[in-house]
Order: structure tokens, then sequence, then C-alpha cells
């Protein structure tokens, strides 16, 4: 294939004439792992950023750790606005990212499992630059080619890391393609802020709306209390582990840990891709029907206590609940389709759950946790009502995040074109660049 003028191959592509290709050794000037701190979802006085919260170019504070209580965190841990962060240890897939920390929030720490990149500024214009050049695709490439380990647990070592290509333009071009990104950027912490905003009005609605604080229009009659047991049956679950599950087997199987991990409220069995399970082995199971829930029975953290999905589209489809699952069928003239997924969010009834979860690393409920739960509730039609005004938050909600998930792509295929020398910008010239090119007229 023949170069365009003015460009030239080396071993991570084709790049500009006057471009480089340095080691990650060559741009640092050091290198710094977090702090092994005990920690938990129990609030401190010092928020803790782990792994999870690393995306690629972003940090999500959508779960927020803390160092465990008493515990004071070295001051060389604390994150400071700029930090470049790199994930050293995650699951094979996961491992490498890196994002820059634009103070989400006014104190934070970083644990073990991250290190924090310091450039030198005479080969590095920003560090806005480098969280851009570390995420290309060329970029990721390398670091999974340098992962080490299994599926679930591998490690990129710092001996590796340092040896990382990246494409190095020079810093005049580094600052244009920054600020022509930093518009992006911009909207996408506008959408992010907008985002965070709805999510909070949901949660205060709920708060209110599920205690019956605040009533919506035309509901006046008053909320009767309930105990759940004297409304609900049991469904017989299965016991497979996941390795006992296939991909093409008739019946559907619905595994705690797919609750667990599921950002919505309700499973659409029509449009879901679930593991499966033979006939034979699900014979004596009770085949799951619209309006059922099904809850977890175990959870690691107490937050995850009560955690459950409502099912729909199960017309003309098997589908069983699995392993550490308690499917119940409530009576639907005392809890109405669509509001049922919303008993996890119901303060008396997580409380009440809470309060009887036995373990200490796992927290587990059972059947006659839920059944012995009293709660005050609204006639089906107020349930049916509220249920619309949260599916309605949470519709737009959900294109919010779509715009986001887009304008996040865009951002990425500009990156991409930018940060390669496919497109270059405009840039005044330096000085240096202007002698050369007078030497070789």
């Amino acid at each position: 294939m023949e170069l365009r003028p003015g460009y030239k191959k080396t071993d991570v592509g084709v790049i500009p004439d006057d471009w480089h290709v340095l080691t990650l050794r060559e741009v640092l000037l050091s290198n710094e792992v977090g702090g092994n701190y005990p920690n938990s979802t129990a609030p401190s006085l010092f928020p803790l950023m782990k792994m999870g919260n690393v995306s690629r170019g972003h940090f999500d504070l959508s779960k927020i750790e803390f160092v465990s209580s008493g515990i004071v965190p070295h001051k060389n841990h604390l994150l400071q606005k700029g930090d470049v962060i790199f994930n050293t240890r995650n699951t094979l897939d996961l491992v490498g990212k890196i994002a820059v920390w634009r103070e989400e929030i006014p104190i934070a720490y970083f644990n073990s499992n991250l290190m924090r990149l310091q450039f030198d500024p005479t080969k590095i214009s920003s560090h806005e630059y480098a969280n851009l050049t570390l995420n290309t695709d060329t970029t990721l490439s390398g670091l999974r080619a340098m992962a080490t380990g299994t599926t679930s647990v591998a490690a990129i070592y710092t001996r590796d890391l340092l040896g990382l290509p990246i494409i190095v333009p020079p810093r005049s071009e580094q600052k244009a393609i920054a600020e022509s990104l930093s518009d992006v950027d911009a909207s996408i912490a506008a959408l992010s802020r907008l985002i965070a905003k709805k999510r909070d009005l949901r949660r205060g609605a709920m708060q209110r709306l599920l205690t019956g604080r605040t009533r919506l229009p035309g509901f006046s009659a008053p909320w009767q209390e309930k105990r759940l047991g004297d409304h609900v049956a049991f469904l017989k679950n299965g016991i497979q582990s996941r390795a006992q599950l296939t991909l093409d087997d008739p019946v559907r199987y619905l595994h705690y840990g797919d609750i667990h991990v599921s950002a919505d409220l309700s499973l659409d069995l029509r449009k879901t891709a679930m593991p499966r399970l033979p006939s034979l082995a699900a014979a004596g199971l009770t085949r799951l029907k619209d309006g059922d829930v099904v809850f977890v029975d175990a959870s690691e953290d107490l937050n995850g206590v009560g955690k459950s999905l409502e099912i729909l589209g199960a017309n003309g489809i098997e589908a069983v609940s699995g392993q550490h699952t308690i499917a119940a069928r409530f009576d639907k003239s005392v809890l109405a389709d669509g509001y049922k997924c919303y008993l996890q969010f119901t303060p008396s009834f997580t409380t009440h759950l809470r309060r009887l979860a036995a373990g200490t690393k796992v927290y587990a409920t059972n059947r006659q946790h839920i059944a012995s739960a009293e709660l005050r509730l609204p006639e089906p039609d107020e349930q049916i009502a509220i249920a619309q005004v949260f599916s309605d938050m949470e519709t737009e909600i959900s294109v919010l995040e779509t715009r986001l998930d887009k304008t996040r792509a865009l951002k990425q295929a500009m990156m991409q074109a930018l940060l390669t020398g496919r497109v270059r910008l405009p840039v005044p010239r330096d000085a240096a660049s202007q002698m050369k090119e007078a030497a070789h007229a």
C-alpha cells in the first residue's frame, strides 16, 4: 500500500513525518500506585476510587466506596485535579482502563489497583492530552496484548506498561487536538450532570410516592396495611450453578448474578438473552409468568438485599428462576403489575429485609423474611399511576443516556482520526519547524 506524501510507516501504524513514537517510559516523570485500604459502602470522610470507578477516559461515580472508618489514608494517595489514573488489575476485558480525574468530588483517594501517571510537560502538552492518546484504539490494543492472567483476574505489570509505544505529535498539535475535543467533553459533562440530576429527582419521587407522603392528583383513598405473606405464592426455583447451564436448551434460567448486575427493574423475556436449562432438569420447576417478581436471596452488601426483577413477556416462553433466587407470585388485586418492581425501593420493605438479613460477608434473605413484611399499600389503580410516573422518568433518563453514548462514540471517532494523524488540524508552526523548513529550502 502506497504511503500518502508526508507520512511514514512505524510499528504502531502510519503517522505524519513530523510525529514520533516514544515509549511511555520516555514521556513519564513518575508513576505511583495507590494504597491498600480496607473499604466498604459505609460512608466515611475518605471516598476511595477503585477499579470499577475508572471508565474509558472518565470516572464513573455511580457507586462509591469509602476507606473504612478510623483509617486515615496517606496524603500521597489523594487525587489531584488532572491526575491520569491507570487501572492495573481487572478482568481481562477491562484491565488497562485510563481516566483523568476532573475533581468530580472535592476529596477522593485511589487504591492499590490504580496507578497515577505523571507526564513530562516538555513532551506531553497536558494531562488531558495524555488521557486522550492513551484511550485510542491503537493504544488500547497494545495494552490488551500485554495483559496477563485469567479471564476474571488479569494484570498489566509496570515493567511492561513502561514499554508501551505511544504516538507523540509536536506539542503545538497536541494542544490543538485537545482543544478541539474539549467542546465534545463539555457536552458529555453537561449530559452527565443532567442525567445525575434526573436520577436524583427520580430517587426523591420514589421516597415521596412509595411512602404516601405525596399523593398523585385524583387519589385520596387511605392506604391499607398488608402482610405480604397473606397475598403471595412462592415458586419452586432451580439450584443449578452457572457451570451447569447451556446456550441453546429450551428453558430460560434466571440466575441470581444476572439480577444483581441488571440496570433494569424488569426482565422482558422476549428481548433478553439468557442462559438455558434442559427440559428434563427443569421438569419440576415452576414456569415464570408476567408479573412474577424474582428476588436474590444473597448479597455481598446490604444495598443488594431485596434486589429483584419483575417478569415481562412470558407468554409462550418457558423460563424459571434459578440458584439463589426467590420467585414470588403476588395477588394482583393487592400488588399491581408494573408496581411490584418498586418494592425494592419501598423504605419499609427494604428496612425490614435488611434488619433480618443474616451474615457477615454475605447477607441472606429467605421466603419468610419477604412473607413477614407488613406494608402500607395504595389501591391497585393508584399503584399503576405511580408506576407510570416512574416509567416516564426512566424513559427520559434512558433517552439522555442514549444521547450520552452517541456523544461518547462521536468523541472516540474524532480521537481515532486526530490522534493517529489521519486528520490533521491547522496549527501555527513553531520557530524550530520554520528553521528546519528554511534549511531544506
